[in-house]
């Protein structure tokens, strides 16, 4: 592995935590005696621009420093490559962090992982689903939930992560169940009423919300989430069991498991490890071992 290591960095993560991260990375690592350049950009497609143009360049590893949406631009540069990726999560909600067992917000744990990793070879293969020609690490989310990130994403007020609670509360006085159409691998095309359906490479999106509680990275299959037909009530009483993932015992929720998924509904946005994909139909499939991370 080459002695050059690039760490791709968001300063506005976790209000700042990024950039008060970044210093504590790159100093491991020059300390470590590795060669670092940082990448960053004024926006996601400059700094994804950069990203893959140190893979391309045959960096040793590409060290994403920030959120899910960092995690997320990360792997699209090094997906189907030979470039591990390394995590120091600083976000908000860190779930790909999480569910590959690395340190969250602690920057000086997470570069220790790294060096570590670097020095002893130390990766995890894991999938990747794939949307079109975007990869996502954790969950692709359909229904209710994409809804409230669509409208928190219109509010500008009030500040924060709690203007998604009010635009949770907002979406469901006047939520109704969504008629889907759902084909799993090769299979026929089903018409189901829905509340939400989400497709899970990883467990949980949100900040730690295990919707797709038992979905493993390392299976070549996706969990599929169906929270169907159910009344406010009935979710308010569920959505807080989301946390730990007992939310699958509820009859309400059914698990399917498929390599590839297909859904379409009317006025849905697919959001994938959190940033919109764009408006159902989709199609997501899992692509085993598309990536390498760096691990204890």
């Amino acid at each position: 592995m080459t002695s050059d290591i690039t760490v791709f960095v968001n300063p506005t993560a976790g209000r700042g935590r990024g950039a008060q991260a970044a210093p504590v990375v790159t100093e491991a690592l020059r300390d470590a005696g590795y060669e670092v350049t940082t990448v960053q950009g004024r926006d996601a497609a400059t700094a994804l621009a950069g990203a893959r143009e140190a893979v391309a360049a045959g960096t040793g590893a590409l060290i994403s420093v920030g959120g899910d949406g960092m995690a997320a631009l990360a792997l699209q540069a090094v997906a189907g490559t030979e470039v591990p990726v390394g995590i120091v999560a600083v976000g908000t909600g860190n779930d790909f962090a999480r569910a590959t067992g690395l340190p969250v917000r602690d920057p000086a744990a997470a570069a220790e992982v790294v060096v570590g990793a670097l020095e002893s070879g130390s990766t995890r293969a894991i999938d990747l689903g794939k949307a079109g020609e975007t990869y996502f690490g954790t969950v692709l989310a359909s229904g209710f939930d994409s809804r409230v990130n669509d409208r928190g994403n219109r509010m500008s007020w009030p500040p924060g992560r709690f203007k998604y609670d009010v635009a949770m509360v907002a979406e469901l006085a006047s939520f109704r169940p969504i008629p889907y159409k759902m084909r799993l691998d090769d299979g026929p095309e089903t018409e189901i009423e829905a509340t939400l359906v989400a497709v899970g490479n990883g467990p949980s999106y949100g900040g730690g919300m295990r919707i797709c509680h038992e979905a493993r990275m390392d299976d070549g299959l996706f969990d599929i989430t169906v929270v169907g037909r159910c009344s406010r009530r009935t979710l308010l009483r569920v959505f807080p069991r989301v946390y730990k993932g007992t939310h699958l015992t509820h009859p309400a929720v059914t698990v399917h498991r498929a390599a590839r998924v297909s859904l379409s509904a009317a006025d849905v946005t697919g959001y994938a490890d959190g940033e919109p994909l764009g408006p159902l139909p989709l199609t997501a499939e899992c692509v085993p071992g598309a990536a390498r991370v760096l691990v204890r």
